[in-house]
């Protein structure tokens, strides 16, 4: 009997599955076993990936003999990272590993202004402007929402804010007892920060199992596909 693709790629689900599952007995080699298979997959994919649609394309066919560029001072940009990714390689190399430092420094610095970009542009900026957004009468009005229900939204979001801000206030005076304590107002704005994180570590930690549950019965519909396609098969 000829075996199916189908066949053959459900089979080789449901014994990954019963391995990853066997964890529930405690860890185990066979467990292990499907981790390091299942990391090497991924990471062999990901280098894949990334010679056939960055390295490649746009790094060394560029540069190859015969290659039409735009404008003259393309070739030599392009020699910019081919050089930058040979010093890289040289940080294998004891001996040598100082020459990659230049590049290193490089990558560390566009990442940490691309990092500090994007929090401002992409947390800081909008979160000041869902803050104060919720003060904004004419976008209730527009909306048909209660202008009094969307303030009373904007003051719980401000309150959270200013809060979360207060609870990571580490100033703090000395007493005339000798202990140290911050201000009575901190104290209260740090106390419903504290809440407030909580609520989000909870609504996080719910999604997570959600998402973890979810998964968990797809593979467990996916273990009842294959009885039942091996027992017609049969």
């Amino acid at each position: 009997m000829a075996i199916s693709v189908d066949l053959l790629s459900a089979a080789i689900s449901f014994i990954v599955t019963v391995l990853i599952l066997s964890y529930l007995f405690g860890d185990n080699p066979l467990f292990r076993a499907t981790v390091y298979v299942f990391v090497g997959v991924s990471a062999g994919y990901v280098a894949a990936i990334a010679w056939n649609q960055v390295i490649m394309p746009q790094l060394i066919q560029p540069i190859l003999p015969g290659t039409v560029f735009s404008n003259a001072w393309q070739a030599v940009l392009l020699l910019v990272p081919v050089i930058g990714s040979g010093l890289l390689l040289t940080k294998v190399s004891p001996r040598l590993s100082r020459l990659g430092q230049l590049p290193m420094a490089f990558l560390v610095g566009v990442g940490a202004a691309v990092t500090i970009g994007g929090a401002v542009l992409g947390t800081l900026l909008p979160q000041i402007e869902a803050t104060f957004g919720g003060f904004d009468v004419k976008t209730a009005v527009a909306r048909n929402i209660s202008p009094a229900l969307m303030i009373l939204n904007g003051v719980l979001i401000l309150i959270g804010v200013v809060g979360t801000l207060a609870y990571f206030h580490y100033g703090a005076r000395q007493k005339s007892d000798g202990t140290v304590k911050r201000n009575f107002v901190i104290e209260i704005l740090t106390l419903i920060g504290r809440i407030y994180i909580a609520i989000t570590f909870g609504v996080l930690f719910a999604g997570v199992y959600m998402a973890a549950l979810t998964a968990l019965i797809e593979r467990m519909d996916s273990l009842r596909s294959f009885i039942i396609l091996i027992t017609q098969s049969l």
